[in-house]
């Protein structure tokens, strides 16, 4: 199991002079621990702009710096270099592992003009069949599972989600398993499993909470409020078929702040697997 991934994020230095922010550097950072935490093999592309430009460059668009048939011959060298690569392996990477704005290695946006447009960078055009995603996105993959906790069905459905987000690479925080499941727990014992939960959930990038019942979960409910006031993702999970009017499933709070799905086997693709996306 393997991405492919634009070089800067394993080598900083590659990148054109000045434009690299501390920002830039957490999500390169994150990138290579999710792929330690699933032992994803990273495989780094080659970097057309520095075999054509250097290392030491301004930044610039595609039209600025590299609209030239000389480049196009080099990108014509570099993609064959990559597919021989892919062959040799024996399987396609999960996905390749790019940098918006980049003009080679945007996913999403490229400086092809002066100006950010939409599409992929000029190299990673080249592989249009596999899945490609920004590195800024490939980084956010830690979960807290938000989901009430309290009968043996509860704590055993939340085990169920965790595997299942864990077996499409997703780090899982579960609340039950910090001692979250007593109630003869203490003031001092509260007090702590409440400060835990609370730098988890400013830590963690996705709340995924399960929001079924006639009314949802009053914690689950707070811990989505705070996580949407810290503007993280959310996914709820609904799989009661109860509704609460002619519009909401359950409440609409709940609703707006969230991106609903109806069954656990469509998680996965809400929150973006690079398993969903390769399948």
């Amino acid at each position: 199991m393997y991405v492919l991934v634009a070089p800067c994020i394993l080598a900083p230095a590659c990148r054109a002079r000045g434009i690299t922010t501390d920002e830039d550097l957490r999500y390169f950072r994150r990138a290579v621990e999710r792929c330690r935490r699933f032992s994803i093999d990273m495989v780094p592309l080659p970097c057309p702009e520095t075999i054509y430009l250097g290392p030491d460059r301004e930044p610039g668009s595609f039209l600025d710096r590299l609209a030239t048939p000389e480049f196009a011959a080099l990108l014509d060298r570099l993609e064959a270099e990559v597919r021989t690569l892919i062959r040799e392996r024996g399987e396609p990477p999960l996905a390749i592992v790019g940098v918006d704005s980049s003009p080679t290695c945007g996913v999403t946006a490229t400086y092809y003009s002066s100006e950010k447009q939409p599409g992929r960078g000029a190299f990673l055009a080249r592989f249009p069949e596999f899945p490609a995603v920004d590195v800024k996105e490939f980084a956010r993959y830690r979960i807290y599972l938000a989901a009430p906790l309290f009968s043996e069905a509860e704590r055993n459905y939340n085990l169920v989600l965790r595997d299942l987000l864990e077996a499409h690479l997703f780090d899982v925080y579960l609340p039950q398993e910090v001692g979250d499941t007593s109630h003869a727990r203490c003031r001092e014992e509260n007090g702590a499993i409440f400060a835990q939960h609370l730098r988890t959930l400013q830590d963690i990038d996705i709340v995924v909470a399960v929001i079924d019942g006639a009314d949802a979960d009053s914690g689950t409910s707070w811990e989505m409020g705070y996580a949407y006031a810290l503007g993280k993702k959310i996914v709820a999970l609904r799989t009661d078929f109860r509704i609460a009017g002619h519009h909401e499933r359950v409440n609409l709070m709940l609703e707006e702040s969230a991106r609903v799905v109806t069954a656990k086997e469509d998680l996965p693709r809400a929150l973006g697997s690079l398993l969903s996306a390769s399948g």
